[in-house]
């Protein structure tokens, strides 16, 4: 069942190849001098004055090549007629429906999901936005539902759950306010989680022993935290190069800067993609990438979601055990790293949440955040079913 991964899309830079390094926490984590592969995230938002903006001088070629890269990775909503509606939902309905016999609904799979983990310990792995909420168009307003707080906060109860997501660890945070949940912000990048015996972690040059909000002992895992001072720099240059750009928003994710551009007119959009190409000249340790409606300039080092999943398991005390079952829900192309690490050691699974055909690394699939809540809600049952005593009352 083994399907190219969904990181085919258009590159605004200037590629320049990276070298991979194996995956796992003990890979070489020092920065590349060039521009990496696509990837996208989604803090602390600056809302742009409305004037308009006047379009630079781009040539022909590139400015086509970044308006098809913004497209394809921000496709547009379809506007049908009454006439033509029916047929087009119908085939959408057997398109998705076709690619659901690839990536069966976990929903649907629950019982095989449960017959699977009989004897191992599940780790749950959970992006945001997308997820556990709605994509709005304004992301300070992606808020998640009570029940869908509810829900995590039940599941959290039985197994180690972790938040992984493109926003800043304290915004991500913010929004869900839980302190049952370990946080990583920055794809990654900005990692919160439980004081560990594995010597690795515990001598690591980027992992220092702190307190949470809590008072509570913790480790906190930043392996870029050398770039701050430049994503800083590339923040303000951003937020005072945009600043006419009606509808721009900055954000500021600590350890990566997005651009949203999902209320800006699209005849804007290679303007936008000209701002950060000519601020990006400056700084070769930085690269670009791109989402939904989203231009992201992130440090080029070898660190991702997958990589967060396997330091999070390793932190948690499992990675020594062949009892462990992490499961990680994201709907991001992001998500895809860690859908790859599950799939290549064949003991997790990725469950990609998408209401539309997508290549994907992921084994299962879930429509919406309703279906997520749905899921959660199903394994919290479970667990109480069989009689499990929750982790708070042990």
């Amino acid at each position: 069942m083994d399907l190219k991964s969904n990181h085919a899309a258009p590159v605004l830079t200037d590629p320049v190849p990276v070298n991979k390094s194996r995956l796992g926490i003990h890979s070489n984590l020092f920065p590349c001098s060039a521009p990496g592969p696509t990837v996208f995230s989604s803090g602390l938002y600056l809302t742009i004055p409305r004037r308009k903006a006047i379009p630079g001088k781009l040539d022909d070629f590139r400015a086509s090549s970044w308006l098809d890269a913004m497209q394809s990775s921000s496709p547009p909503r379809k506007k049908l007629s009454k006439e033509s509606n029916f047929d087009a939902v119908s085939d959408d309905n057997v398109a998705y429906n076709s690619w659901v016999l690839k990536h069966p609904s976990a929903v649907k799979s629950f019982e095989q999901i449960t017959n699977f983990s009989k004897g191992k310990r599940i780790a749950l792995f959970l992006d945001y936005d997308g997820t556990l909420s709605p994509i709005v168009d304004d992301p300070d307003r992606a808020f998640m539902t009570i029940p869908m707080r509810t829900a995590v906060k039940n599941v959290a109860k039985y197994f180690p759950t972790a938040i992984i997501s493109g926003r800043s660890r304290d915004k991500v945070y913010e929004f869900l306010g839980l302190t049952e949940l370990y946080y990583a912000g920055s794809h990654g990048m900005d990692i919160m989680c439980p004081v560990t015996r594995s010597a690795s972690i515990n001598e690591h040059p980027n992992c220092i022993r702190t307190s949470d909000k809590q008072g509570k002992e913790v480790n906190l895992f930043q392996p870029a935290s050398e770039f701050l001072p430049m994503i800083d720099e590339v923040f303000r240059s951003l937020v005072e190069n945009t600043k006419d750009i009606k509808g721009s928003k900055v954000e500021n994710n600590k350890f990566c800067v997005s651009v949203h551009y999902r209320n800006v007119e699209e005849q804007h959009w290679t303007t936008i993609a000209q701002i950060v190409h000519d601020i990006l000249k400056g700084y070769p340790r930085l690269r670009l990438t791109h989402g939904r409606k989203v231009l992201e300039v992130r440090p080029v080092i070898d660190w991702n979601k997958g990589k967060a999943v396997e330091f999070l398991v390793e932190s948690l005390g499992l990675s020594n055990f062949d009892d462990v079952l992490p499961i990680y829900v994201g709907d991001d192309r992001t998500d895809e790293d860690a859908f790859k690490v599950l799939r290549k050691s064949n003991k997790g699974y990725g469950i990609l949440v998408s209401s539309v055909p997508k290549e994907t690394d992921a084994f299962y699939s879930l429509k919406d955040p309703c279906e997520v809540m749905e899921f959660l809600r199903s394994l919290a049952r479970w667990m109480k079913l069989k009689g499990t005593t929750p982790k708070n009352e042990q």
